[in-house]
């Protein structure tokens, strides 16, 4: 399942703190920045949520800036579908190769580092695959209003 991880901070000085964020093994980064209350993937045209699912590659993603919503789907856990929220300076949200995801920036924005580690057999064009929630059954279903709510991890519903 996801985890949230933390990190250590191994210095201050006046006005400055130094954290390790290290994430063993990460041998891909990526800083993405949502202006706005950005949506990613995007909804579809016709208003279906969208989701990535990265079969060969599993995401550490820290908010440096402003905040961001996970939603998580995971057919392979207890309770499949979570909601998580990370706050700038929070945990480290590990997302498992596998899962469904999309998320949603606070209104004001958000910067986020990704620190991931791509298994054999990972490539751009296979990991940022964009699936339509109206298109899998399941999914979609899983994520309708009509569905059991999700687990929230750090907001309130």
């Amino acid at each position: 399942m996801f985890q949230l991880l933390s990190y250590k901070k191994f210095r201050d000085t006046p006005g400055v703190s130094f954290f390790d964020i290290t994430i063993p093994d990460s041998n891909v980064r990526d800083l993405v920045r949502h202006a706005g209350p950005a949506v990613s993937p995007p909804d579809s045209a016709d208003g279906y949520w969208q989701f990535y699912l990265h079969p060969h590659q599993e995401d550490n993603l820290l908010a440096l800036a402003g905040g961001r919503t996970f939603y998580l789907v995971n057919f392979s856990w207890n309770y499949p579908y979570h909601i998580v929220n990370l706050e700038a300076n929070g945990e480290i949200l590990q997302i498992p190769e596998g899962t469904f995801h999309r998320s949603v920036s606070n209104p004001e924005g958000s910067l986020v580092l990704n620190q991931a580690v791509r298994h054999p057999g990972a490539d751009v064009k296979s990991e940022f695959r964009v699936y339509n929630s109206h298109t899998i059954p399941r999914l979609f279903q899983t994520t309708s209003t009509a569905a059991p709510l999700p687990k929230l991890h750090g907001l309130t519903w």
